[in-house]
């Protein structure tokens, strides 16, 4: 089951859609605190809708306890300073991948461990960064489609009509 990591959110509203495309896709939810937010505003519940309660969320105090509670795994860093384009690397089914607080990103004392690992969704130059909650869904669908989107509804039916065959 791959892994979304949320380091120290801001806006609840991102929280909350993040936390819907866990629950459509099947990934966990890690917050890593401080949050900008409480887990029980209305805002987080309405952008998460009524799927908030069915997501798999774990939080930590910091770094350190996610570090110590997830001993070995293998974390991708989404950051805009990577060097590595997010569509050019393998994730694994149960990797984890990282995003940092909208007005900051990772940490860059963070970031030094992890450089091989840092990953980027490119972008034309004049723009700092996309929205969380679209960076969280772009990065992740493709680490679902590298791993063959695994356990996941692929095909649609029509509610009123058929398909033509």
């Amino acid at each position: 089951m791959l892994n979304i990591v949320l380091h120290q959110p801001e806006i609840p509203a991102n929280t909350g859609n993040i936390g819907r495309t866990c629950v459509a896709t099947g990934a966990r939810l890690h917050l890593i605190e401080p949050l900008g937010f409480r887990l029980d505003e209305k805002s987080i519940k309405r952008a998460g809708m009524d799927y908030w309660e069915h997501l798999d969320v774990t939080r930590y105090i910091n770094f350190e306890e996610f570090l110590e509670k997830n001993p070995g795994a293998k974390i991708w860093m989404a950051t805009t300073k990577a060097k590595h384009v997010y569509s050019d690397v393998s994730f694994g089914p149960d990797d984890y991948i990282m995003f940092g607080k909208e007005s900051a990103g990772i940490p860059e004392e963070i970031l030094v461990d992890y450089e091989e690992s840092c990953i980027r969704i490119p972008m034309l130059p004049q723009i700092r960064s996309l929205n969380l909650s679209n960076s969280v869904a772009v990065v992740l669908y493709e680490a679902l489609r590298q791993n063959g989107f695994s356990h996941m509804q692929t095909e649609g039916e029509l509610h009123r009509l058929h398909w033509k065959e």
